[in-house]
């Protein structure tokens, strides 16, 4: 029988979920293949873990769906899937993300603070006073 991995992975209010499994390198996004995406970037930092997983990332085939959040979020959402899911086929993996970048592995925790009482845009501006 094969080996069906299932990870997830968040971002802001993006939450990505992958499923890995034995095949010959395909990768899709959102029911896409990960060439197609765009933009540029966003396919990048999607195919980032798959460029430091090498041979293994031919190897196997890998759904993500992606919901919520922005095109970016997304994409790092997808990513942090993708690379949890290759680690858990592959525990050399592990070493290699994590010298490249924590985030790969890690989720960013950092959300938006919450609008006070009497700002005018943002979470601290405040008002300016004039007294003449």
């Amino acid at each position: 029988m094969a080996k069906i991995i299932h990870c997830s992975g968040k971002r802001k209010s993006a939450v990505a979920r992958a499923t890995l499994k034995p095949g010959k390198g395909k990768v899709r996004v959102n029911n896409k293949m990960v060439n197609t995406i765009n933009p540029k970037i966003a396919r990048l930092k999607i195919q980032e873990p798959l460029i430091i997983a090498g041979p293994i990332a031919t190897a196997v085939d890998i759904n993500v769906n992606v919901m919520g959040g922005g095109c970016v979020s997304q994409a790092e959402a997808a990513r942090l899937a993708i690379a949890r899911a290759l680690v858990k086929f592959d525990k050399k993996l592990e070493k290699g993300f994590l010298n490249y970048d924590r985030q790969l592995l890690v989720a960013d925790v950092r959300r938006k603070e919450p609008r006070k009482p009497n700002t005018s845009s943002g979470a601290r501006a405040k008002r300016q006073k004039s007294y003449r």
